[in-house]
């Protein structure tokens, strides 16, 4: 019987060891978005910081493991084998949900997840316990005291989090404002001081009593000088870094927020570390308790050594750090949860990754109204100094494209409040949630920087809410599952736990297939950027653009013979493969004439004029692909719904059309990538002689619907294929007029 549940900690443990790297891979955003965003350092250099953080943090952690041992159930109520239920079915449930968000790209909290998995898998070991002996109440079985303070003070946090935030951010902006340099001159050193000191502050003297390594005397004295540790590390901070600048110019907000990510990174690992290895190393104690007793069976022995204090060994701790810090340089679905929490918080317009919301509609006209009512009280001449510490500097000539999202000065904000609030939760042993903090200040500090503008805070509005709509969606998720794998572990045994490891197995795969697809998906929808840095002249346009417009059409070509050759074979397979395709290429399209605007930006003053036919150009061809989409997508829904299938005469009708689409568009594509537009008058011709082919197409299908030879779905399909046919064709030749104007303009210079 021993070597059954010696099997089950083995498998515990290396859940445990997925969990952390699962988990670790969703809580990258949580401190190094602000590094990442700021473009503080380079990527390594943000990633080598962030993970030495991590793996020093991980020996601050030993005070909170006994969240997961008491926290959310009374122990010493459950038997062994109830324990070993328990804490099986919290693993299993923890590395699907994260990994599933992880593949998503959306920052969950593995807080939440632990606690609610917990509290779920004990509910349904409670519930089949209080079924069979009705005497004890299932109130006996749940911590309810402390599992409501913990799920109280996580939610609290949220709105603590992004108020601090803001306030914080508009103080800040107010003092220094977007064009902080000069002030920094003399008050920079003064701020950088303070944030290190903060930082340092919080995480060292609050959070020593979680430290494994030090001895109950070290940690007396380091809490009885920490008031002159402040001021010793204030002072001491500020004359370093004023005595760097003033010698070597040192750059204080750079270094502020590599080391509020040290901090950052820190403080997650004390924080956090729980969540991956706390119900591991419970797991390992009641076993080692079941072993060291006589005569104990796992149905009679009670777990009330799990209610004991606690203390984790370091090496333990530090193997865990080792493990989260290296899954930071190998993880690949770190970045995709880091761009979302980057995207939110962005400073300048661009592509926004949610769409509106009935909701965020609202309240972006409620705040509205209600900022027209108190700036009416707000003097003039104090309006006008804030409004002015919030103008946002000119953008230099040669900005890249892949700029900083916000400056440094913000950066160093949001990881110094999350920092704070982190360390001081842990201090406390508050399993507060890491995510939603560094989450919520930076939502808070965006907001309070004018980043969400009204030509973007609808979408900025509701991914926050996408976002939090998650953060709710893991707690009822977490719960649930935990609670039926509890239920099916306890009465299935070992062939409900082998089923539950082959799920899990087949959900790692499955989400890590779904990564790879959108990452691809993400590639094809990447515009390239221009070679060469600051200004641009209209030939490198002119170049650019001839790439790019080529590429779609040899696209469109392609993507509109499959639509034609799939629906006739009624192969789903690649008819749906191809809508997808089809539809990715429009939105290419539309990003490449969203992009518009930067590339106006960039052009040198005297080829302002070209930009007109760069414009023309890019609207066309945006046309030109939207048009595929009403040919490909109604397509794939009329073979999807099984309707009737087109007759043999329509077939062939739309062979010959597809045969004459792929001639002109090659055409098409040879004009472009020569520049040479003197055989223009073939394409013209081509085209004219298509339109009247439609024509023929169009009056011959009228004639069977008059004659009723062809159903009303069928002979909808047919016509609607025709009509975007004929628009595709008026939109490419005006396409190749615009590209031929440009190319000429841009020779000739008229």
């Amino acid at each position: 019987m021993e070597n059954i549940y010696l099997v089950l900690i083995v498998i515990i443990f290396l859940l445990a060891i997925s969990d952390l790297i699962v988990g670790v891979a969703n809580d990258a955003a949580n401190f190094v978005n602000s590094a990442i965003g700021a473009k503080a350092a380079p990527f390594y250099v943000v990633m080598t910081v962030a993970a030495a953080g991590v793996f020093i943090g991980a020996a601050f952690s030993s005070g909170m493991m006994e969240i997961a041992r008491k926290s959310m159930f009374h122990p010493e109520m459950f038997f062994f084998r109830d324990i070993m239920v328990i804490f099986l079915a919290v693993m299993i449930t923890d590395v699907i949900l994260l990994d599933l968000f992880n593949a998503f790209g959306m920052p969950t909290s593995t807080t939440v997840s632990i606690v609610f998995e917990l509290l779920g898998a004990a509910v349904g070991v409670a519930l089949i316990k209080t079924f069979n002996n009705p005497d004890i109440p299932i109130s006996e079985y749940i911590n309810s005291a402390k599992s409501l303070a913990i799920i109280s003070g996580i939610l609290i946090s949220v709105v603590i989090s992004f108020t601090a935030g803001a306030i914080v951010q508009f103080l800040t902006r107010v003092v220094f404002s977007f064009r902080y340099e000069k002030r920094f001159k003399y008050l920079g050193a003064i701020w950088g001081g303070f944030a290190i000191t903060a930082t340092t502050y919080f995480l060292l003297v609050k959070g020593v009593d979680g430290a494994s390594f030090m001895t109950p005397e070290l940690k007396a004295t380091i809490k009885a000088n920490e008031k002159l540790f402040f001021v010793y590390s204030f002072v001491g901070w500020t004359f370093i870094l004023q005595i760097l600048y003033s010698l070597f110019k040192f750059n204080i907000l750079k270094f502020t927020i590599l080391v509020g990510t040290f901090a950052l990174a820190m403080a997650f690992a004390g924080n956090d570390l729980v969540n991956f290895i706390g119900v591991p190393l419970a797991g390992l104690d009641a076993y080692r308790h079941y072993v060291a007793t006589p005569g104990a069976t796992p149905d009679t022995l009670l777990m009330g050594v799990l209610g004991e204090p606690v203390k984790t060994e370091t090496y333990i701790l530090l193997i865990a750090g080792l493990i989260m810090a290296t899954t930071l340089f190998t993880s690949k679905k770190a970045m995709n949860v880091v761009k979302t929490s980057v995207d939110l918080g962005r400073q300048s317009e661009g592509d926004e990754r949610f769409g509106s919301s009935f909701f965020a509609r609202s309240l972006v006209r409620g705040f509205l109204a209600m900022s027209k009512s108190i700036s009416n009280y707000v003097p003039v001449r104090v309006r006008n100094y804030i409004d002015k510490q919030f103008e946002l500097p000119e953008p230099p000539k040669d900005a890249k494209s892949d700029g900083p999202a916000f400056d440094l000065l913000r950066g160093s904000v949001n990881l110094v409040i999350a920092s704070i609030l982190i360390a001081s939760a842990t201090s406390l042993k508050l399993p507060l949630s890491t995510t939603y903090v560094t989450f919520m200040v930076a939502m808070g500090s965006s907001l309070a920087d004018r980043a969400w503008d009204r030509d973007s805070a609808v979408y900025r509005i509701t991914g926050v809410i996408s976002v939090i709509g998650g953060w709710f969606f893991t707690a009822f998720s977490a719960f649930t599952i935990a609670f039926l794998v509890a239920l099916a572990v306890y009465f299935g045994k070992l062939w409900a736990i082998g089923a539950l490891l082959i799920l899990v197995f087949f959900m790692l795969s499955k989400s890590h297939r779904l990564s790879k697809s959108k990452k691809a998906d993400e590639a094809i929808l990447t515009v390239a950027d221009f070679e060469e840095d600051g200004e641009i002249g209209g030939a490198t346009i002119l170049e650019k653009c001839r790439r790019d417009v080529s590429d779609v059409l040899k696209k469109v070509a392609d993507y509109y013979a499959k639509t034609i050759t799939s629906f006739e074979a009624e192969d789903r397979k690649t008819l749906k493969e191809t809508t997808k395709e089809v539809n990715d290429l429009s939105l290419l399209s539309k990003k490449m004439r969203n992009d518009i605007y930067k590339t106006v930006r960039r052009l040198q003053e005297e080829n302002i004029d070209s930009s007109l036919y760069y414009v023309q150009v890019l609207d066309y061809l945006r046309e030109t692909a939207h048009c595929l989409t009403f040919v490909t997508n109604p397509a794939w829904e009329h073979l999807n719904n099984n309707h009737k299938p087109f007759s043999t005469d329509q077939l062939i009708d739309l062979n010959t059309l597809r045969l004459k689409i792929e001639d002109i568009m090659k055409d098409a594509v040879t004009l472009i990538e020569s520049g040479d537009f003197k055989e223009i008058n073939k394409v013209l011709s081509a085209q004219a002689e298509i339109l009247d082919f439609i024509r023929g197409l169009r009056k011959n299908q009228l004639k069977r619907i008059k004659k009723e030879k062809t159903s009303t779905k069928v002979s909808m399909l047919y016509l609607s294929i025709l009509h975007e046919t004929q628009s595709m064709m008026l939109h490419l030749v005006n396409l190749i007029k615009a590209h031929r104007d440009f190319a000429s303009y841009t020779k000739n210079g008229h």
